[in-house]
């Protein structure tokens, strides 16, 4: 059984419908990427899978429950997520909103402990953000800021990790370095990672399994080396291309055509 599924929602905001009978099974044990156009739904997706966002029509399932009937700390011991754009309090430093991460785990006979200090430890220092325990997160820059957020949903210690385009305002070596740590949580503890990518090449490298939204709707998904072809990319993305072997991975890599090919699907599209 996936521990993780849509089942046939409707999406929106307000009056706003963004997908509409919108089935997706998350695998189990996957790094799931799910890539689309601007306004396709990504996100959308991400946070209905998060519970965020209450369908109006269908449910998401987490183990079998549909997840807007579970008490959410519950869920947040499951399910971590790292949203878009997340806002500290103010005077709050690095250490302390790591160490929130870790509030699912508290309790009434579960105080903090040694566990507690050496998780949010080793989050910080797999982000690369240890050494800034004791600043204000509202003195850091975009990417510190994006990283100490990514420490503290790592501190959630969930079996299931969702990030909402977590290379934002990250430089390319940062960038890499986030997606190689994606790739350790997957491969060396098991977990199930599910992250919105807008850039297709590092989807492709890194999923295990791939999402493709326009409009609301599910375009392929699978394999990245089952699905990625040219076909998939102008049908998704409107863009002509030629899809070689990466040389480093030997995953797909995704090469646009130069301007004037690009012109030439933009007016046959109009």
């Amino acid at each position: 059984m996936n521990r993780l599924i849509a089942d046939d929602v409707t999406l929106g905001y307000d009056q706003r419908v963004i997908a509409e009978k919108l089935s997706v099974a998350i695998p189990d044990n996957s790094f799931t990427v799910i890539v689309g156009p601007n306004a396709c739904g990504k996100s959308t997706l991400l946070r209905a899978l998060s519970r965020m966002l209450k369908p109006s029509a269908g449910r998401v399932l987490l183990d079998g429950n549909a997840i807007q009937s579970m008490p959410a700390k519950k869920v947040a011991k499951t399910l971590g997520l790292l949203p878009q754009s997340s806002i500290a309090p103010d005077g709050i430093t690095v250490g302390d909103l790591v160490a929130r991460g870790r509030y699912p785990h508290q309790g009434l006979l579960r105080q903090w402990s040694e566990e507690d200090e050496r998780i949010v430890d080793e989050s910080m220092a797999s982000t690369g953000v240890r050494d800034l325990a004791d600043r204000y997160v509202d003195e850091l820059s975009g990417g510190q800021r994006q990283r100490v957020w990514i420490a503290m949903a790592l501190a959630q210690q969930t079996p299931l990790l969702l990030l909402d385009e977590p290379t934002t305002f990250l430089d390319i070596q940062h960038q890499l370095d986030v997606l190689d740590l994606c790739a350790r949580l997957h491969e060396e503890q098991g977990r199930t990672l599910v992250a919105v990518l807008h850039d297709l090449n590092h989807a492709a490298r890194y999923a295990t399994h791939l999402i493709a939204l326009r409009d609301g709707a599910v375009v392929a998904e699978g394999a990245p080396a089952d699905v990625v072809t040219a076909e998939l990319v102008e049908r998704t993305f409107g863009i002509r291309c030629q899809i070689i072997d990466d040389p480093e991975t030997g995953t797909p890599l995704v090469i646009p055509a130069a301007r004037a090919g690009r012109r030439a699907v933009a007016t046959a599209a109009t």
